[in-house]
């Protein structure tokens, strides 16, 4: 008789164990999810805020064969603001703009782009003048999204033009 009750007492608390471990696992499921996505929407928001590259991975990506660029023709030297040293430091870089062929505003102002060469590089050499040496080389990212956001504004605010880039650049 006292095994048979130990048994049946044995295998009670195991039920009951696996009921709790059931509910537990539920209840920890479900909480872990939420925080997950709590975590996923602050980050998407911190990157909108910095103007990083993974707000643009939140955007349709653009394929390359509805991409053209527009590529300021010679190398533009950029005067920087001074440093701590006192000296005078410049930038050279070739800047281009990638443009979406299929965005509705490319047809309005892709043909003269070409135009506002001048307009650009003057946002350009604007945008630069405000960073010093270290300050350009750690934070290009800003400054294409800064060139990038006043670009567009002379657009009215059209995001046919997607991107900034910088090739061959040097600091000096």
């Amino acid at each position: 008789m006292k095994k048979n009750f130990i048994s049946v007492l044995i295998l009670g608390v195991t039920l009951i164990n696996v009921i709790i471990s059931a509910v537990t696992m539920i209840s920890v499921v479900s909480t872990n999810q939420k925080t997950a996505k709590i975590v996923t929407d602050v980050a998407t928001a911190l990157s909108i805020d910095l103007g990083e590259s993974a707000g643009e991975d939140a955007k349709e990506e653009i394929p390359i064969e509805n991409i053209e660029t527009y590529s300021i023709p010679d190398k533009m030297t950029l005067g920087l603001k001074t440093g701590e040293d006192g000296e005078a430091h410049f930038c050279m870089a070739t800047v281009f703009f990638s443009m979406d062929i299929t965005h509705a505003d490319y047809k309005k102002y892709g043909a003269t782009v070409g135009d506002n060469e001048l307009i650009f590089r003057s946002i350009v050499m604007d945008v630069f003048q405000k960073y010093t040496v270290e300050e350009a080389r750690t934070n290009q990212a800003e400054i294409k999204a800064e060139i990038l956001k006043q670009v567009q504004n002379k657009y009215s605010g059209s995001d046919f033009i997607f991107d900034v880039s910088f090739s061959d650049i040097v600091f000096q």
